[in-house]
């Protein structure tokens, strides 16, 4: 069993490493490296877990760009504007495919929308040709209560439109929502304890926009689409000679208009991008003002403060010019065409056209044409543009997961002694150039056993949770629950997984408990709660179906119900990462000893060595040197075992200890103590023990 050495900021990135401070005068330039990463990292809102890896994975590269920061926004520049809408519209594709139906019946509803613009030109040309002019009053009234009628149907079609619209809108948001929370899930278990502020802006706020956008995007298209093509069929039916004259500018105000789409799209990304930079750094501000201070830093901020305004004011002018052009382009669309009729008028009179007609091509220019291509610009060149970068932010989201994971076809039971789990030869490593956390690591565990994992900070434990759990594919190697590879599908049935951070969700108390056993009866809730000591809790609240408020929970209460949770759930396999680093040694130990009489498989990740001496086997990961065995095992055998044992080795003081405090053995042949209370960080063994028997100064560690 083999392990490479830690990476405390991959490891644990919520949590303080001791030496680090020493570690950054050690590598000052792969933290500047580091630094520029995360910089960039921070202008393109949310990177993806795991890149501040790969970023530092490449050095050479990143002093590069850190060389030259402008030619990377460039760069970064014209990518966007190359790709954004290529994304959307491949995102885009297969959505409008899977709803065919859906836009043929929006479709045929619009067509109404075309007679009425076709017969309103047309009517008031026969009207005037026919009636009118001709002497016959009550023709051009009759013609003119045609048109008047083709107003009528309006009514019914709106209704049918926005009954289809629902189905074109509808989907695309709950779709966002659920890219939204699939991206938040996928990094979770990256981010324990975090709040992804993008996956709820995404959530609450952008996909809102996008179905907004969407609906006037879809309404406003179809709209010029249908209004367009009554108008072109009506002036072809008075004299295709009108063509010539109508045609030209609404080709080149289009083309002119479709031409600035890309660069208005990649214009607004830019400054939304460097609004959120900037919003960013003012917010590292607040929270730094003493620190600035203190280390004498105000003229670098405020030249770095000024740069990020000079970014974006550069974005927002860049933005307005573009816009001068798009208000260019509508202009030659609709106000050209009827200008230009005017001025060839006596021409078309000349070779035939008649006046109806004439009077007939002004009404669609004017009535139809006109309105259709502004609303259209209009909507293109604002909503459209929002509508684009927010779709944008979600093409890279992980896939929406299924709505039901697909059953599992082997079905049969596990032959007798299989182990609930196995690792052969796993391998894993944060990036392609990165040092790997978990190195050709071989680990059996069977069913029913206890084992603990314990190491120095960073040497990979949550890593192996996360790998043996399912929530990380090694980089290498073979992961197997109960003698078949991992399946996403099997999760839910084979393992549970508790992180340090327990999730507690608004609700009753009820519903909290029952979350991964829905089905769980109260005798069986209030044995759970006597084992696991959720007594006092329910006493609090008054009764299982009171009302839960995480905020209104203490840290070590919210481990109490994940715990009784998982209790309940009774897993094959049941994983706590830290999952009771809030708990007293009292609590702790009671909570661990009723897991342990599970008929399940228990892996703790331990941050006390009691939790660790209670277990049948204990894993010591420090890369290379990883060793497993009995507790009496390592302690013989095991040189940071020995030392991890030291640091919460209790001193003869000659006083008895107080109950619930400190008396970790000294060697094998002692029994266990009751723990030790944790500090407010969660480590245990450092400071706070001299009233106690508990050295105050651990002695060093080889480690």
């Amino acid at each position: 069993m083999k392990a490479d050495g830690a990476h405390p900021r991959r490891e644990k990135p919520h949590q303080a490493h001791a030496g680090r401070d020493g570690q950054d005068r050690a590598h000052p330039q792969r933290d500047s490296q580091l630094d520029a990463a995360h910089r960039r990292e921070a202008q393109q809102c949310g990177a993806l877990p795991g890149r501040e890896a790969r970023h530092g994975a490449h050095p050479r590269r990143d002093a590069q760009l850190e060389d030259h920061p402008r030619r990377d926004s460039r760069l970064d520049a014209a990518s966007r504007r190359d790709t954004s809408l290529r994304r959307v519209g491949r995102e885009a594709r297969p959505f409008l495919r899977a709803r065919t139906g859906a836009v043929l019946r929006l479709g045929g509803w619009s067509l109404l929308e075309f007679a009425q613009t076709f017969l309103g030109g047309f009517g008031v040309a026969r009207a005037l040709d026919d009636g009118f002019l001709a002497g016959r009053p009550s023709t051009g009234l009759l013609w003119l209560a045609v048109a008047a009628a083709a107003v009528l149907p309006s009514v019914p079609a709106a209704r049918g439109v926005f009954g289809r619209l629902a189905d074109l809108v509808e989907p695309l948001r709950d779709g966002l929502v659920r890219r939204a929370v699939s991206r938040a899930l996928s990094g979770a278990l990256d981010r324990s304890g975090d709040v992804s502020t993008r996956s709820l802006s995404q959530v609450t706020h952008q996909s809102e926009i996008a179905r907004d956008g969407w609906a006037g995007l879809v309404l406003t298209l179809r709209s010029f689409v249908f209004t367009v093509a009554g108008a072109v069929t009506g002036l072809l039916a008075l004299s295709p000679a009108l063509l010539l004259i109508v045609l030209p500018p609404l080709v080149l105000g289009s083309a002119l208009f479709l031409g600035t789409l890309p660069p208005m799209a990649a214009r607004q990304r830019d400054y939304l991008a460097a609004d959120e930079a900037y919003a960013a750094h003012a917010g590292r501000l607040a929270a730094s003002v003493r620190d600035i201070a203190a280390a004498g830093a105000a003229e670098r901020t405020v030249a770095e403060s000024r740069t990020l305004a000079e970014e974006q004011l550069a974005a927002s002018r860049s933005l307005a010019r573009w816009s001068g052009v798009r208000v260019l382009a509508l202009a030659v669309c609709g106000r050209f065409p009827p200008l230009l009729l005017l001025l060839g008028a006596p021409w078309l009179l000349r070779n035939g056209l008649t006046p109806g007609a004439l009077v007939g091509a002004l009404t669609y220019l004017t009535q139809a044409l006109a309105p259709a291509v502004q609303a259209l610009m209009t909507m293109l060149g604002t909503a459209g543009g929002r509508l684009v970068v927010v779709l944008d932010r979600f093409t890279d989201a992980p896939p929406p997961p299924a709505e039901d994971p697909p059953p599992s076809r082997d079905t049969a039971p596990p032959p007798r002694g299989t182990p609930v789990a196995e690792l052969h030869e796993v391998s894993f490593a944060y990036g392609p150039g990165a040092h790997p956390v978990l190195d050709r690591l071989s680990l059996t565990v069977g069913a029913g056993e206890h084992l603990a994992v314990v190491g120095p900070s960073g040497s990979g434990k949550s890593t192996l949770a996360a790998v043996l759990a399912g929530t990380e594919r090694p980089t290498g190697g073979a992961v197997r629950w109960r003698g078949r590879p991992v399946r996403p599908a099997d999760a839910t049935s084979v393992r549970v997984l508790l992180p340090q951070h327990a999730y507690v969700f608004s609700g009753s108390l009820r519903d909290n408990l029952r979350y991964l056993r829905p089905d769980a009866r109260d005798r069986e809730i209030a044995a759970m709660a006597d084992a696991i000591g959720l007594e006092a809790l329910l006493s609090r609240l008054g009764s299982l179906d009171a009302a839960v408020e995480p905020d209104r929970l203490s840290q070590g209460e919210r481990q109490l119900v994940a715990l009784g949770r998982a209790y309940l759930a009774a897993p094959p396999l049941l994983i706590l990462d830290e999952a009771t680093s809030r708990l007293d040694p009292a609590a702790e130990t009671r909570a661990e000893l009723a897991l342990g009489a599970l008929p399940g498989a228990l892996v703790v990740v331990a941050h006390r060595l009691s939790s660790a001496r209670r277990a049948g086997r204990i894993l010591v990961m420090d890369g290379p040197r990883t060793q497993c065995g009995t507790p009496d095992e390592l302690l013989r055998s095991c040189a940071l075992y020995r030392d991890l044992a030291g640091l919460w080795e209790p001193e003869a003081t000659g006083q008895p200890e107080a109950a619930g405090t400190a008396g970790e053995p000294e060697g094998p042949g002692e029994q266990d103590g009751p723990g030790e209370p944790e500090d407010p960080g969660g480590a245990v063994g450092t400071g706070r023990g001299q009233a106690r028997g508990i050295r105050s100064t651990p002695p060093p560690s080889p480690a």
